[in-house]
């Protein structure tokens, strides 16, 4: 293909006496690529953030993390890995997109050597985006079924069911004055998901998968042509829709905390999700499973929030939102433990088990346990549709960041082609992802879903993040990249950030990592045990995401000339064009780099635009000076 013709020959000749000076400011940042435009509304980063950061996993596997992890100790743990891990490389990720306006592509031009990175991240993006629909679809699947005047998992007595079932209404309605042994029977909320949503014992395992359930494959369809729909016109569209999906389950959150804590009962499951076990502490398992926590709830790595960050305005306090949104994904955890246990301590009362018999997490929790108790309520389709509604919302705003994590890369790497075909393209993405989603909705799709769980998103994931984190420090630089954050934000960060960033968050990575190795254990989903292909196949899955570092590092040393080492060097340099994509935020070392620059002085720009300096003006002047005395200190 021909190389693209320079903007500046495109663009028509006005001879300058003709051009007023607002005009003339307003073409200094513009392209040839179509734009690739902003936020539309002050909230929109923000709630985008929060709903990608506030997930399933928030209810789903905290509570249940917390209570097997010490209780209430375990929130030390947590809060000491939020700011060791989860602030610093959340920080960093934003300030990334943010002064590069790139996604996790085109974001390596801070150093080539390492596209290869970006090149993982799509890759473990586009896994978890498969199952992570297929998750949603289940949801789908019991919001309709909840809009019925009697829930289907209800009662006993259907085809699906076993005579292992036993329903707990007929218990309760016997007034049995002697204990009931439940350990042998199967509650009818567990045989309708297992034998009738699944319909598992139509496969024999993973390599079995079995025939396409129909119903399940309509709901994947669903929540497809949802998610396209709202991510048709980028972060212009979503950034709208966030709005509900963000905001909407804080709603249905209080709601069901209200009705679990006054139910009969409640007190027992709280106090068992939050009596403190302070001897957990002692043990390394429960840091490790705090950093997990932290690590997938905060949704670092992904090329998310790099990607949501990248379509701010250059100065926007990214300092400000970090902080809001990782203590508030915080708060969102605690609070939905209140909600799941509090429930569930009314359960164990009605069944007359102990609260560790009906805790369960992920699925188990969202499909089996909480639809039983919902079946305990009056009203119970009004509560199962919120509670399932909220799942919605919740995986719906996640959903849509792992999207645009994909298209925003590809496009920002074709510019000229693909942004103004922008909308066609995520529907491509869409499709592709929908068809390889399908064996998901087999009998054994459940298998598979297991297996992606566990390998798509493990070290491979760890790997990109410790990478990403030595790059910035080391190979470009700790001085320069507070620097960019000094142009960008108007302050250095502080010590507490270059010590995380230098030191404790690459190495508290490399702990999880080692003990993600060292603790492995093969997959299984219940009593089913995983053949030796299948495990092979997940750890492939792994493994694939880091090959792409060295992939990358060979075809950007075979692009430079000269010898092997200098290749190296040339290749691990930020590419020329490296820095904001708008001339006038461009000060410094980045001045003269933007290719098609007509501008020497941005500040200039600056001062014609807003009529005098500002904070940010002043800021550039710094920048330049700091730099100036490096450049004279090293020429002595």
């Amino acid at each position: 293909l021909p190389s693209p013709i320079p903007c500046s020959l495109l663009q028509p000749v006005t001879p300058e006496l003709l051009v007023s000076p607002s005009s003339q400011d307003g073409d200094l940042g513009s392209e040839c690529p179509e734009d690739r435009g902003n936020w539309t509304g002050r909230l929109d980063f923000l709630l985008s953030c929060i709903g990608y950061c506030v997930g399933l996993g928030n209810v789903w596997r905290f509570p249940y993390r917390a209570y097997t992890n010490g209780g209430g100790a375990f929130l030390v743990p947590y809060f000491i890995m939020l700011a060791i891990c989860g602030i610093p490389i959340f920080f960093m990720e934003l300030s990334l997109g943010q002064f590069s306006s790139l996604g996790p592509l085109a974001v390596w031009k801070i150093s080539p050597l390492f596209k290869g990175v970006g090149m993982g991240t799509i890759l473990i993006v586009s896994l978890v985006a498969i199952y992570y629909n297929m998750i949603i679809a289940y949801v789908l699947f019991y919001l309709f079924a909840s809009l019925t005047s009697d829930l289907p998992w209800q009662h006993c007595g259907n085809w699906w069911n076993t005579d292992l079932c036993l329903d707990h209404h007929v218990i309760k309605a016997g007034n049995t004055t002697f204990p009931v042994n439940i350990t042998n029977t199967i509650s009818p909320s567990e045989e309708y998901w297992s034998r009738y949503v699944l319909h598992i014992q139509g496969s024999s395992g993973i390599g079995n998968p079995g025939r396409i359930r129909w119903n399940l494959c309509l709901c994947l369809l669903l929540s497809w042509t949802i998610v396209y729909l709202c991510i048709l016109k980028g972060v212009k569209s979503s950034g709208k829709v966030v709005y509900f999906t963000a905001t909407f389950p804080y709603l249905i959150l209080v709601m069901l905390l209200i009705r679990g804590v006054t139910l009969e009962g409640a007190w027992k499951g709280i106090r068992f999700y939050l009596t403190p076990q302070f001897d957990h502490l002692l043990s390394s398992k429960v840091w490790i499973e705090a950093a997990l926590q932290i690590f997938y709830s905060l949704g670092v790595g992904f090329g998310g929030l790099l990607t949501f960050a990248s379509y701010n305005t250059f100065h926007q306090n990214i300092y400000r939102d970090t902080f809001i949104v990782t203590l508030g994904n915080a708060i969102t955890s605690i609070l939905a433990g209140f909600a799941i246990f509090s429930v569930l301590g009314y359960m164990s009362q009605e069944l007359g088990v102990p609260v560790n018999q009906v805790a369960k997490a992920g699925p188990g929790l969202a499909f089996v346990v909480y639809p039983q108790a919902m079946t305990m309520l009056p009203l119970s389709p009004f509560w199962s549709f919120l509670f399932f509604f909220m799942l919605l919302t919740l995986g719906l705003d996640s959903q849509f960041a792992f999207m645009e994590t994909i298209v925003t890369a590809v496009t920002d790497e074709f510019p000229y082609y693909l942004r103004p075909k922008k909308a066609s393209f995520s529907a491509v993405i869409c499709i592709a992802l929908f068809l390889m989603g399908l064996i998901l909705t087999t009998e054994g799709g459940m298998y598979w879903l297991v297996l992606l769980d566990d390998y798509s998103a493990g070290f491979g994931l760890m790997v990109v993040v410790i990478t990403t984190c030595l790059v910035v420090t080391r190979v470009y630089g700790m001085k320069r990249f507070c620097r960019d954050i000094h142009m960008m934000l108007g302050f250095k960060p502080g010590p507490y950030f270059r010590a995380c960033w230098m030191v404790l968050s690459p190495a508290t990575m490399m702990a999880l990592l080692v003990y993600n190795i060292v603790k492995y254990q093969p997959s299984e989903y219940g009593s089913y045990r995983f053949p030796a292909w299948a495990e092979v196949l997940g750890i492939l899955m792994g493994v694939l995401s880091c090959l792409m570092i060295p992939v990358g590092m060979v075809v950007a040393v075979l692009r430079e000339e000269g010898t092997l080492w200098e290749r190296v060097q040339q290749a691990s340099r930020p590419a020329m064009d490296w820095g904001p994509s708008l001339e006038e935020n461009r000060t410094g070392m980045y001045v003269t780099s933007l290719a098609g620059s007509q501008s020497p002085k941005p500040l200039m720009v600056h001062m014609r635009k807003y009529g005098g300096i500002t904070s940010y003006e002043n800021t550039a002047i710094e920048v330049d000076r700091e730099i100036e005395e490096e450049e004279e200190e090293s020429m002595m």
